[in-house]
């Protein structure tokens, strides 16, 4: 790969999880406090990613595998979407707003397969060159949390009570116009010429459904569905707690997550090779539970340390289960169901798993919440720290693969 096109390919991704990590992790305190939002208002909204995971694989198997290029329908995509985050920007109620942020979740959640072809398509190795495009996306995700708390301070407490975080939904969309015209500049990636028919099934991985009559992974799959609801309460509730909490630069301190997530993710394969898949998979369902359990008893003052550990553990909660699931997926399915596994799994998780997730953790949120308005969050963390444990206790109970998944180093 020629060094401009890899220049454009870096770029491109970390403008594609500048984007997200823009609005995505301050948008349950722009919701309460800007909106006034309900916890069940609040997860509708958090929903529509699960809503855009869904219907992301039919625009791209149906339309972008098959008719235009990825790099064009990619800048379409993004520019449609800074028109609708610039509407985001302007909204005053929830209503008008969750019609926006889902039309954007429709439209974003393809990008994020159609960046990584992108990328595939100028590749000649890569399992040696996608890492080293692919961080670029998470470097880009930690500087728009460090740019919002230290740049741009809009999410102190001052700033936030005057509405300043709706600039967010502004920055996000900057990004996306900047990236929706460097999209029609990047290498060309024409669709794939197929006569075969378009099978539904093809394209939503019900392929892959024959792997659930071996044990083993009919107990992952249903675990990958249950731990993501825990991991729901952390991307609707963390911000406005660490708000709450009286977190100074909550968001950029967020970034640490993501700082402790590109790291585990070098340690995944030392893991993996040591100690096998299931005992990797159990100390990422194991670390939610700690997790919470460390938002429950920590606080914003002498107990602080807490909630930044519990911050910090985001790399191994979700390298841990996640990556290393997506391994061991990788593995079962063979060659023939392979891309099929992982839209199932997608599917599960980000689709199923997470509308569940959401959904439970606005219902706890409301049913905590005192008169005066406050809410109980030791209770709204002690409830997903328990339903981790019980997975945690579930997987270890019936999961019984000996074999080894292959790491591919």
């Amino acid at each position: 790969m020629n060094t401009t096109n890899r220049i454009k390919l870096s770029t491109m991704m970390f403008l594609e999880f500048f984007i997200w990590g823009a609005w995505f992790v301050t948008l349950g305190t722009f919701l309460g406090n800007n909106l006034k939002a309900s916890g069940a208002e609040t997860a509708a909204v958090f929903s529509t990613q699960s809503w855009g995971a869904i219907i992301a694989p039919f625009i791209i198997g149906l339309i972008a595998d098959r008719y235009f290029n990825a790099e064009r329908i990619l800048g379409v995509l993004h520019l449609i979407g800074a028109f609708l985050m610039y509407q985001m920007y302007q909204s005053n109620e929830v209503g008008s707003f969750y019609t926006y942020v889902l039309s954007y979740m429709v439209l974003y959640m393809p990008t994020l397969a159609l960046v990584n072809s992108v990328a595939f398509n100028q590749m000649k190795d890569p399992e040696k060159e996608f890492a080293n495009i692919r961080v670029w996306g998470t470097i880009g995700w930690i500087l728009a949390g460090l740019a919002i708390s230290f740049v741009f301070h809009w999410d102190t407490t001052e700033n936030i009570a005057q509405g300043m975080l709706k600039n967010t939904f502004l920055l996000a969309g900057i990004a996306a116009l900047v990236l929706g015209l460097l999209s029609f500049t990047l290498p060309a990636t024409p669709p794939k010429v197929s006569d075969e028919k378009i099978k539904i099934g093809d394209i939503i991985g019900l392929d892959a459904l024959k792997l659930l009559k071996d044990k083993n992974f009919a107990v992952f799959f249903l675990s990958s569905i249950l731990i993501c609801i825990p991991l729901a309460f952390y991307y609707q509730n963390a911000h406005p707690f660490l708000t709450e909490a009286g977190i100074e630069n909550p968001t950029g301190k967020m970034a640490i997550g993501q700082i402790s997530e590109a790291l585990f993710l070098l340690l995944i394969p030392v893991f993996f090779t040591r100690f096998g898949f299931k005992k990797t998979i159990l100390v990422g369902m194991l670390a939610w539970a700690i997790r919470y359990a460390l938002f429950a008893y920590g606080n914003g003052t002498d107990l602080s340390f807490m909630l930044i550990i519990g911050i910090a553990l985001h790399g191994i909660c979700y390298d841990f289960f996640f990556v290393s699931g997506q391994i061991y997926t990788n593995s079962k399915a063979g060659e023939k169901y392979k891309s099929a596994a992982q839209g199932l799994i997608t599917l599960a998780t980000y689709g199923v798993g997470m509308l569940i997730g959401f959904a439970v953790a606005g219902w706890i949120t409301d049913n905590y919440k005192t008169a005066t308005g406050t809410i109980n969050w030791e209770m709204v963390w002690i409830i997903p720290a328990g339903i981790a444990l019980a997975v945690f206790v579930l997987f270890a109970l019936t999961f019984n693969d000996k074999n080894k998944a292959e790491v591919s180093h």
